[in-house]
């Protein structure tokens, strides 16, 4: 991840002719008062591509990471119905099995219940204390 940093000499003609020693690193064609405006304008070019590049990296890494968890769900959603599936019980003798808020209740009645409908709980210990006595109307889920 870090890039290792070469400082090299300009090497531009100085006045006098020599080369120059000024050591300069990364991207770049020569020390600071040897670079060009054009040369200025590469670099800055360059680096804005850089940036803009390793900010799609970004993006693009967190909608693959986005999908992969998306798809680890869909997964775990159906081993998990396909283990509801295997260890659910429909019928107990002979009546339906049905759940309401947690709760698992058999279903003698005529016809058979689907999830959604409307249902009146038998009264127990707690439903009397929290909703009053009787029965204690719910939907099915």
């Amino acid at each position: 991840m870090f890039e290792e940093v070469h400082h090299r000499p300009c090497g531009r003609p100085t006045k006098s002719g020599a080369p120059c020693r000024a050591q300069f690193s990364g991207p770049g064609f020569a020390c600071k008062l040897h670079t060009t405006d054009h040369e200025k304008a590469l670099v800055e070019a360059y680096e804005q591509g850089l940036e803009t590049g390793r900010a799609q990296e970004r993006e693009w890494g967190q909608r693959v990471e986005a999908a992969q968890v998306e798809r680890l769900e869909r997964q775990i959603r159906s081993l998990r119905e396909e283990l509801d599936a295997k260890n659910r019980r429909f019928e107990v003798g002979g009546d339906q099995a049905v759940t309401v808020d947690g709760y698992g209740y058999r279903w003698s009645g005529s016809g058979t219940l689907e999830v959604g409908d409307r249902v009146l709980l038998p009264e127990n210990y707690v439903s009397a204390m929290r909703h009053g006595p009787g029965p204690l109307p719910r939907d099915r889920n």
